[in-house]
């Protein structure tokens, strides 16, 4: 009975601990969004986990994500790095109980010239042996004040929070890969329209130096039309170039060269199949995001190594104690009589250290204060990424609106001009004049589409809230 109430009390001791309790940070932002557009408040209060496949309907930008997050190699290194603060986290952990080892021996020993170095098995030669078979634990600290404890939730809550930064490499993947994606479309779109306007061009050369030639038009006329034409050629190989810089930028973050049939069309095409994001209006959604749930992590450690910094103020108990068996004789040593035990306790308080300990939990404190700050600035930092996103995309339909009656106006425009200058009732300066409007407006045009798939991306990536991601740190394990 008197061991059970030994036990039980050095039970209750070591639960005692001197971190602080944790409390999380109210967000330092408001509690709704700037909206610009009256009509998003109809979007939902409670955003559930998103799913990227869900936004991005595409099933070849799909593809191309699911395999970018099987092989592409900063996931690789973040997943080891995982690995890594999982291993360092169970060392520590391991110290909150005994290490049981068991150890054997035999010794030989014999005296100068021949004198016994002391009577044992064999007198007559001078030689003594002796044979031990132990196990037991060896200065195991008994956490009194919480100190490996406390060491204990630093090192999980440090293993959690690289953890989220993987998940965050996972979530920033496949935004980085959409993102390359609408560009290549967009670029291929823009290939298409420079490669459709140096062939209009080229006509146009054609044409003016038949009508130089019949003494129609001026030489000027003629310089005017190859200056288009070579403007077009000169964008057209410029656009090749980046269109192939595109397609390397997606094979890398792919992991592996994408395949013709992943690749795609024109931006028309695939931003259609781009689904809204629906934002919630509560900003406590941020704090599903994945850097945010990894700094309050990084903050919840910082809390701990307060708890570990003060018990160093208290005394360390360690305990020693091992059994086992002892003889002078092998054939003996299994016998009842060579069994032997030892056990053993020591305590260490610091006196002077002049000021290490104080050091260190100042220290503690001043890292603790810092990881508040930064948890405070993701959360502020998110808050700005989807305001901003939410901004741009309470706009961008009236953009595209006007930039297609735009394009469809230059290219009305650019063809009643060419048959009223082949019909001689127009100069060949306004012909050229509505070409290159009607030039201008395409591009616009597919820039203002790609700015829609980009800002879905933007918000599907500052809402951080993918299936990869936890909802919201979980309390201490």
């Amino acid at each position: 009975m008197r061991r059970l109430a030994a036990s039980l009390l050095l039970a209750s001791l070591g639960a005692c601990t001197f971190q602080p309790k944790y409390v999380r940070p109210a967000p330092a932002v408001p509690a709704g969004w700037r909206i610009a557009d009256p009509a998003l408040l109809a979007s939902e209060t409670d955003l559930a986990a998103l799913d990227h496949r869900a936004i991005f309907r595409d099933t070849r930008l799909q593809s191309l994500i699911a395999r970018g997050l099987e092989n592409n190699q900063d996931l690789k290194l973040a997943l080891a790095n995982v690995a890594a603060a999982r291993g360092l986290y169970r060392v520590q952990r391991a110290a909150l109980l005994p290490a049981v080892g068991a150890s054997a021996s035999a010794t030989v020993r014999k005296g100068a010239n021949g004198n016994l170095v002391n009577v044992g098995t064999n007198a007559a030669s001078g030689i003594r042996t002796s044979y031990s078979v132990d196990i037991g634990e060896s200065a195991f600290e008994l956490d009194l004040f919480g100190r490996v404890r406390s060491l204990s939730d630093t090192a999980l809550n440090s293993y959690l929070a690289t953890e989220q930064a993987a998940r965050a490499t996972r979530l920033t993947l496949a935004a980085d890969i959409a993102d390359v994606y609408f560009t290549l479309a967009a670029d291929r779109s823009l290939l298409a329209i420079a490669r459709q306007t140096a062939t209009s061009a080229e006509r146009s050369v054609t044409l003016t130096a038949v009508r130089l030639k019949g003494g129609v038009a001026p030489r000027t006329n003629l310089r005017q039309a190859e200056t288009i034409a070579a403007t077009a050629r000169s964008d057209l190989a410029n656009l090749t170039t980046i269109v192939d810089q595109d397609r390397n930028a997606l094979d890398l973050l792919v992991g592996m060269p994408a395949a013709a049939d992943d690749l795609p069309g024109a931006i028309e095409d695939v931003d259609a199949l781009v689904a809204p994001v629906p934002a919630g209006l509560d900003s406590s959604i941020l704090l599903r995001r994945p850097d945010v749930v990894g700094a309050e992590y990084q903050l919840r450690s910082a809390s701990a190594r307060i708890g570990a910094a003060r018990a160093a103020f208290f005394p360390r108990i360690s305990l020693t104690s091992f059994t086992g068996l002892a003889s002078a004789a092998l054939s003996s040593l299994f016998t009842g009589g060579s069994f032997n035990y030892s056990a053993g306790a020591s305590a260490a308080l610091p006196i002077f250290d002049w000021g290490v300990n104080r050091g260190n939990l100042a220290a503690a404190r001043a890292q603790a204060e810092g990881a508040t700050a930064s948890y405070q600035r993701a959360i502020q930092s998110a808050f700005r990424e989807v305001s901003d996103a939410l901004a741009r995309r309470a706009t961008i339909a009236d953009q595209i609106n006007a930039q297609t009656a735009l394009e469809a106006a230059a290219r009305d425009t650019a063809f009643l001009t060419e048959q009223s200058y082949r019909g001689g009732a127009l100069s060949f300066l306004d012909s050229l004049d509505a070409q290159r409007a009607l030039y201008g407006a395409q591009r616009s045009l597919v820039a203002a589409r790609l700015l829609r798939a980009s800002n879905t991306v933007a918000l599907y990536r500052a809402l951080g809230g993918d299936t990869f991601a936890d909802q919201a740190a979980p309390e201490r394990r």
